[in-house]
């Protein structure tokens, strides 16, 4: 079962035109060939939409959940539940044409559609973090082409992949794999550490989550911002920037993360509506990315 989530929250963007975000959320919902269908009234404080949005995903417990907003900002609930439900298994992939990685003391505008990937690592406006923060290890960076100096200075430290336009789905596969392969290696490290003590029972522990981390049980959460795309192609966002994904680069993209891993939500932010064209445009894409996220559902 699908599950179509829409979020019309604008409040958290800095465009001039968020309030088109409005009824680009509901555009993008009727896009998603769903069974069911959630709308979650928002409010002018980001703190209480987010804890509306955090209740309709409580009571959406089975099936596969697409989550349409709206401003990025609306990712902090969809993301953070994948997180409690399935640990450090879990890796997002930002496709976006800015990192999301600042902070309020980094932000050049304030606005928290450009903080929400980093809130989701702990780090952000109060009431508006995730409880359970994503490691950077579980973060990869897709069609990024547009970061303020915070930002790249997180992503250096971190040593966050980045893959720019133009990187093939091979890279975007690996780089997945590198994020498994670190986790893997962190948890024989803890492992190691924990038997050379006295208490077996921890030690047992550990090796049983080594063992666990280095099977090929990575999952995979998809993050759709579609100012990702190139404006010459798609301009109906409030923050374009040029040299971006053309829509059957992004499709192929998905394609391959679908085929290889488990998606476990799917998120569409980011619409301004502004032509018919690009509506006409949207329509198609958004249903073959809800396609490509759900064929491995059984299980």
């Amino acid at each position: 079962m699908v599950t179509v989530i829409e979020v019309p929250q604008w409040r958290g963007s800095g465009s001039r035109t968020a309030e088109r975000l409005k009824e680009g959320a509901r555009l993008l919902a009727d896009m998603v060939g769903a069974e069911r269908r959630v709308r979650v009234a928002v409010e002018d404080d980001l703190v209480i939409t987010a804890s509306r949005v955090r209740t309709a995903l409580e009571q959406t417990s089975d099936g596969f959940v697409v989550t349409t907003g709206g401003d990025c900002g609306v990712e902090l609930q969809p993301i953070a539940a994948a997180r409690r439900r399935y640990g450090d298994r879990l890796v997002v992939i930002w496709f976006d044409a800015h990192g999301d990685l600042n902070t309020p003391a980094t932000s050049p505008s304030g606005a928290y559609h450009g903080m929400v990937l980093r809130a989701l690592t702990g780090d952000g406006p109060t009431g508006l973090v995730a409880g359970e923060p994503l490691t950077s290890r579980q973060i990869v960076l897709a069609g990024v082409r547009d970061l303020d100096a915070g930002e790249k200075e997180f992503i250096e430290g971190a040593g966050v992949p980045l893959l720019p336009p133009g990187a093939d789905a091979e890279a975007l596969i690996e780089a997945i794999e590198s994020r498994r392969k670190e986790r893997a290696s962190t948890s024989r490290t803890d492992a190691s550490i924990a038997t050379s003590g006295t208490d077996a029972s921890i030690a047992t522990s550990a090796s049983h989550a080594a063992a666990a981390a280095s099977d090929d049980d990575t999952v995979v959460y998809v993050h759709i911002d579609f100012d990702v795309l190139d404006p010459e192609v798609f301009a109906s966002v409030g923050s374009p920037a040029p040299d971006g994904l053309r829509p059957e680069e992004l499709l192929s993209l998905v394609r391959a993360v679908g085929e290889r891993f488990k998606v476990v939500g799917l998120g569409l932010m980011e619409y301004e509506p502004s032509s018919k064209e690009d509506q006409e445009l949207l329509s198609s894409l958004v249903s073959d990315l809800v396609q490509a996220c759900t064929p491995k559902q059984a299980g």
